[in-house]
């Protein structure tokens, strides 16, 4: 029996595929920037680079799209993704274990690690956000999204108690076969997952159907031409740009915000990461709920949750603004609280309509307009980080009351995040409800074109 779309149990599996990503990107990015700075005394300026290299690299995520789009099957490359992710986070934990004698031949062989880390995100991620968009019906698009992004957090949450219980008492061997087992585990949990998800309608026929559709495409340089060249697909771009800037501008900053403007300790203040996660979980929740279950024309539209949640992020930053100038009586938790829930629910509600508007404009584009999304997002990321504790250092430069200084910085990502809900609400459409179906001509486009489950 064919099926042109995944039911509810093969979103899970995809989720293993997300929860697998996060085990290992965690590792890399928190656990050996952890071991670089504290453990090797190293300066937390090469971690810091060495993950915003891995971030940059994923530029080439339309070029990984692309890929996938010619060869009709997203699979080879999720699963070609991880094992390339692994690979590179055992170079990692290679390259910090050659740091302890020689330092510099480690830092070179820790920069390649860094690269292929960041090119096996890019091109598992993206495949897996096209297989969701083409496999997955409206209706549960935004259930989907949460479920496979709740999956990520399983993902971290897992690998960090185990390393809570492994790397304890440290030793660079220790850290390598923790590296090897998590990347190991991962693969096979990814194998498990994508096994028979793409099998082929015809048989024998598909491969030389396939081999037309690769000769009838034109080059990356000329599709990626064609996809910018779409007003929609460009005018996303621009969207998850900012809104992602402004998201990820925050998080090096908040923690400081507590301490400098609240007179945290660091525990006190690792809290409010904490309280910040678990309200931006809690978002992404609501939202696959609500526009997959609950909600009716306007509660279960993507294009309400994506603006709404804009609106509140700017509306929680601008608050933590006012933190800024009332002091200590302010509720810093319950506003941290509330910016998490914001962010979650615009998070889950942006990656919904990314994977609504992935089939939208020229066929068999999809790989590429993921891709350019997932760049656009990777770079956000790579620069908020930075922007964000740039601008909070010259703002305290320029402002004596460091609660002051970091309520313009606050400010600021706020006024980001009201452009980004004013690009939204122009280029997403009105009329398609997370819980309306496609029309029928682009169902029997999907149908003509998708394998079987």
């Amino acid at each position: 029996m064919s099926s042109a779309t995944l039911g509810w149990a093969g979103i899970a599996r995809l989720g293993l595929v997300q929860a697998s990503l996060g085990a290992i990107v965690v590792l890399a990015t928190a656990t050996m920037n952890r071991v670089m700075v504290v453990e090797l005394a190293l300066p937390a300026m090469l971690p810091g680079a060495l993950v915003g290299l891995h971030y940059m690299v994923q530029i080439l995520r339309p070029r990984f799209g692309f890929g996938s789009d010619v060869g009709g099957r997203r699979t080879p490359w999720i699963v070609g993704g991880v094992a390339t992710l692994g690979v590179g986070a055992v170079l990692a934990s290679i390259a910090i274990a050659w740091m302890d004698s020689f330092r510099l031949g480690g830092i070179v062989l820790a920069i390649l690690a860094f690269v292929v880390i960041g090119m096996g995100v890019g091109a598992a991620g993206t495949s897996l956000l096209v297989l969701l968009a083409k496999r997955v019906d409206e209706h549960r698009r935004a259930a989907a999204a949460s479920m496979v992004w709740v999956m990520l957090i399983v993902g971290f949450v897992i690998t960090s108690i185990v390393v809570s219980k492994v790397l304890d008492p440290y030793s660079s061997g220790r850290l390598f076969a923790l590296t090897c087992g998590v990347s190991a585990t991962a693969l096979v949990l990814t194998l498990v997952a994508v096994y028979g998800l793409e099998i082929t309608e015809a048989g024998a026929a598909a491969p030389s159907a396939s081999m037309q559709a690769s000769a009838a495409q034109p080059s990356f340089g000329e599709a990626l031409a064609q996809v910018w060249r779409e007003p929609q697909a460009r005018r996303f771009t621009i969207f998850v740009f900012v809104s992602m800037l402004a998201y990820s501008a925050q998080e090096l900053i908040l923690e400081p915000f507590g301490g400098a403007a609240f007179g945290m300790s660091p525990a006190q203040s690792a809290q409010l990461s904490a309280v910040l996660h678990g309200g931006a979980l809690l978002g992404m929740i609501l939202v696959g709920i609500a526009c997959s279950f609950v909600g009716g024309p306007r509660l279960g539209s993507l294009r309400t949750w994506t603006v709404m949640g804009c609106v509140a992020s700017a509306l929680a930053l601008l608050a933590l603004t006012a933190a800024g100038w009332v002091g200590s009586s302010w509720p810093l938790k319950s506003n941290v609280f509330a910016l998490g829930v914001a962010n979650g629910a615009f998070a889950v509600a942006a990656i919904g309509s990314m994977m609504s508007l992935a089939g939208s404009g020229r066929q068999s584009r999809e790989g590429v307009r993921m891709g350019m999304w997932g760049a656009a997002q990777a770079v956000a990321f790579g620069l908020g980080g930075f922007c964000g504790a740039a601008a909070s250092d010259l703002a305290r430069m320029l402002i004596p009351a460091p609660g002051l200084a970091y309520g313009v910085v606050f400010a600021a990502e706020a006024a980001l995040f009201v452009f980004a809900a004013r690009i939204a609400a122009g280029i997403l459409p009105a009329t398609m409800p997370a819980r309306q179906q496609p029309p029928a001509r682009t169902m029997g486009v999907l149908a003509s074109q998708e394998r079987t489950v």
